[in-house]
């Protein structure tokens, strides 16, 4: 299994309390040093995922990591010695320690040579503004209450969050330019050693996050589900369409979205009631929503897509 690295990156707003902070470039490289935990467990080839503590920046797969030495500045409180503090704004004095509640205009300071560690990740960088939230990313981290800036995940974890985000099937990372057509983005793979070009879809979290205000967690067909499960599913070609229509889609789980995309489960539009295909009813778990109401509320806009979908994958193998 891969490691993936959720690092923190939140430029002038951080709150660097013991140091002057680092110099980074979320999209090609970032940089720390070897007074933060973790600091040498980062490897060539893991996935680095920077975030903000609200939402994801965007990933990548870390190509090299430089080495190399400074003398550092280190602040701390000058009552308790402790570099836990944070510097305010607005209010004076202008610092407050965190561990025993001083408060002070000037931290104490000292020198030290430090390891400096830079990763290089440009190359294999997307682009994931807003994808995920900071709750959302925490929960995948190996420890999820930790609140260190460097945490350890599984990628694997990440990239199925990712893809079920972006409503992606696996099969899709293999891809290539010609393929995919668009604009493409490069996407690390598991293993964190082979690149492939992917098509994405322009607006698609907006679209997603649309979904999940107008209908909850919720699955429109088998009902309330984690939102890390749910898929935002046309009712329509995309492909062929390439815009997010009004009412034009629904929360589907993952597996189920994957069957309604190929017409196994869909609605009729005669009964308003789901359909499964005779190939699925000897699965308990579909075969239980054959004849069912959706459980999302429809609009008329809805139906006329969902019989438009019906008409595509069920009539035309009508004898």
């Amino acid at each position: 299994m891969t490691t993936a690295w959720l690092v923190l990156a939140v430029g002038e707003e951080r709150q660097h309390g013991g140091n002057d902070g680092y110099d980074d470039d979320p999209s090609q490289h970032y940089s720390w040093d070897d007074t933060v935990p973790n600091h040498a467990n980062l490897k060539v080839g893991d996935v680095i995922a920077l975030w903000d503590k609200k939402e994801l920046l965007g990933l990548g797969v870390i190509s090299d990591i430089e080495t190399g030495s400074e003398v550092k500045t280190l602040y701390f409180c000058p009552e308790c010695k402790k570099a836990d503090f944070k510097r305010r704004k607005k209010l004076k004095p202008t610092c407050l320690c965190n561990k025993c509640g001083a408060q002070f205009e000037e931290p104490g300071s000292k020198t030290k040579t430090v390891t400096t560690y830079r990763s290089r990740h440009g190359e294999a960088w997307m682009d994931g503004r807003g994808l995920l939230t900071g709750p959302e990313l925490r929960a995948l981290c190996d420890s999820p209450r930790s609140q260190l800036s460097m945490r350890p995940a599984r990628w694997e974890k990440l990239r199925d969050a990712l893809l079920a985000l972006e409503d992606i099937d696996l099969e899709d990372l293999d891809m290539d330019d010609e393929q995919a057509g668009g604009d493409t983005v490069r996407r690390p793979i598991a293993g964190g050693h082979r690149m492939a070009n992917v098509k994405t879809r322009q607006g698609q979290p907006a679209f997603r996050k649309q979904l999940l205000k107008d209908h909850g967690q919720v699955c429109a067909f088998t009902g309330p589900a984690p939102a890390a499960a749910l898929q935002a599913a046309h009712l329509y070609s995309f492909a062929d369409e390439s815009e997010h229509h009004d009412w034009g889609g629904l929360l589907l789980r993952n597996d189920v979205h994957s069957l309604f995309d190929r017409g196994q489960i869909a609605v009729n539009p005669d009964t308003g009631l789901i359909d499964v295909d005779e190939e699925l009813l000897g699965y308990p778990a579909y075969a239980e929503l054959h004849g069912k109401i959706p459980r999302a509320r429809l609009r008329p806009e809805h139906e006329v897509w969902l019989a438009a979908h019906w008409r595509t994958h069920r009539t035309a193998t009508t004898p």
